[in-house]
């Protein structure tokens, strides 16, 4: 068989289109970032329910909603439209996706178990309406185009722009939070999520219009539910890539969510206002600077009183690692092109880690390390960013060699059934940590409750990623096998056209 080159089977896709299909994940993260940082503190500090009915209301739902991602991958993989398979899908969800997202954070005055049972149904919409926005979304980047070095350059965008959005709803909410609501916490947050809402419709519009969808299933492939499941089971790396997907989400909504406690309870509040106050951003409130009235519009300068110090500091910490992942993901394509994804992947994996485990050590006022923290494990994490989607495209390209069938929606449903089942088993553990150690919301923390709020910022989610290591040091798709299957499936596909030019001729 002819090998065809890398050059002869590229198929570019234009820098504007690659910026469209990354605005889709600006409002993705708008809705996944709030989620793993503030859902949690947000339910137990704000429309006061309990931390146990919290995790077990995560651990229910987000598993049963899990079961919704295969059932869009499916329908996906078989809607045929004139926009394509995918897109259509990003379009029509983007209202509805956006309303209900600002309707999670509405605390309505119904009692405890009133709030309980609206927070259990709007929760199960919004994760309903996340699952067929975002698994085809994640499918669409697999048929942008078949090259892989372009898949990369396509996820390099792509998570750009969901650190764009990591950033801008890391930075702002909890201060806009603050300031909007004016002591209020419930009515800023019905604010300050209207406002993500409406501008996740918007992006979502962006993304569907900008787009294309190039890679179509051989000729003659029969729809067939059974043989996807069959496919899917019995793909050796796309099991891996299952497990290490459940993991990391399991790993990010921990230490998300512990990190929020961490800030909140355990950081000394004293030391924190003054460190922020080196960095400019507790100045004089009777004589502001240009760029402080700027921080102050946006809630972003410390009170005089130091009582929002902890959100700014939150604010800051998770934004300057978002700020380090940008440059991480920058170098992820030509250090995946270099090295491989898999052997980058590892590295940063384990860097992250090793990050993650410090934290533990932090004291009260080690807010400098705390910091140094921060920027370490966005090294780690940065570069690694992109390659899980990507290696999910790989797994589809190796599925389609192995099988001669290609079923891209239900792959990316499959890995996304385990995304929500690590936001499930995250926020479940999470909540049950907290409350197992006796946090109690909005006093201060007893001894015990404090070790359990570290515990959840450091060594759990480290063992988390200790075990996503062994993943990837089994997963068996390396750099040369990728090429391979490429350039194989490349020469199929030419010839698939070739019989059917024949066909039509006679």
């Amino acid at each position: 068989m002819k090998t065809t080159s890398m050059t002869d089977t590229t198929q570019r896709v234009p820098v504007r289109e690659k910026i469209g299909y990354s605005l889709g994940d600006i409002a993705t993260n708008f809705f996944f970032q709030s989620m793993i940082l503030y859902q949690t503190r947000f339910y137990t500090d704000t429309a006061g329910l309990a931390a146990v009915a919290v995790g077990s209301m995560f651990l229910v739902l987000r598993l049963a909603d899990a079961v919704f991602d295969p059932i869009i991958g499916a329908l996906s993989d078989r809607t045929q439209t004139r926009w394509g398979k995918f897109r259509p899908w990003i379009l029509f969800t983007a209202i509805p996706f956006g309303v209900v997202f600002w309707l999670v954070y509405v605390t309505p005055n119904v009692g405890p178990q009133g709030k309980l049972i609206y927070a259990y149904f709007t929760y199960t919409l919004v994760m309903m309406l996340y699952s067929a926005n975002n698994t085809p979304y994640s499918a669409l980047m697999g048929v942008m185009t078949p090259d892989v070095s372009e898949r990369s350059s396509i996820a390099s965008y792509r998570f750009v722009g969901a650190l764009v959005g990591q950033f801008i709803i890391q930075a702002l909410p909890l201060p806009l939070v603050a300031k909007l609501g004016g002591g209020d916490s419930a009515k800023g947050w019905a604010i300050t999520m209207a406002i993500f809402g409406a501008i996740i419709i918007v992006l979502n519009f962006f993304a569907f219009a900008s787009t294309r969808e190039r890679v179509q299933p051989l000729p003659g492939q029969k729809s067939s539910l059974k043989q996807d499941l069959n496919n899917v089971f019995r793909c050796g790396p796309w099991l891996v890539m299952f497990i290490l997907t459940l993991l990391i989400f399991t790993m990010l909504v921990v230490r998300g969510s512990s990190s929020n406690y961490f800030f909140a309870y355990y950081l000394d509040p004293q030391q924190l206002r003054a460190f922020l106050d080196k960095l400019g951003l507790a100045g004089n409130p009777d004589s502001p600077t240009a760029w402080q009235s700027v921080l102050n519009s946006l809630g972003l300068l410390v009170k005089p009183d130091g009582s929002n110090a902890a959100a700014v500091g939150l604010s800051l910490f998770f934004v300057t690692g978002s700020l380090v992942q940008i440059i991480g993901i920058i170098f992820s394509k030509p250090l995946a092109d270099r090295f491989g994804k898999k052997a980058v992947f590892i590295v940063g994996m384990a860097v992250t880690m090793f990050a993650t485990l410090l934290v533990f050590v932090v004291g009260p006022t080690s807010i400098s390390l705390m910091f140094a923290l921060s920027i370490l494990w966005a090294i780690g994490w940065g570069p690694t960013v992109p390659l899980l989607w990507v290696m999910i495209a790989d797994v589809a390209d190796y599925s389609e060699w192995k099988t001669n069938r290609r079923a891209t929606g239900f792959m990316y449903a499959g890995i996304l059934f385990a995304l929500k089942a690590g936001l499930s088993l995250g926020g479940a553990l999470s909540a049950w940590v907290i409350d197992a150690y006796g946090y109690v919301p909005n006093v201060a923390q007893s001894e015990r409750a404090l070790l359990g709020i570290r515990l959840g910022a450091s060594i759990f989610p480290a063992i988390a990623m200790f075990l996503g290591l062994i993943c990837l040091i089994i997963y068996p798709i390396g750099k040369k096998l990728t090429l391979k299957i490429q350039d194989e499936l490349v020469e199929r596909r030419k010839q698939y056209a070739a019989d059917d030019a024949f066909a039509v001729s006679v």
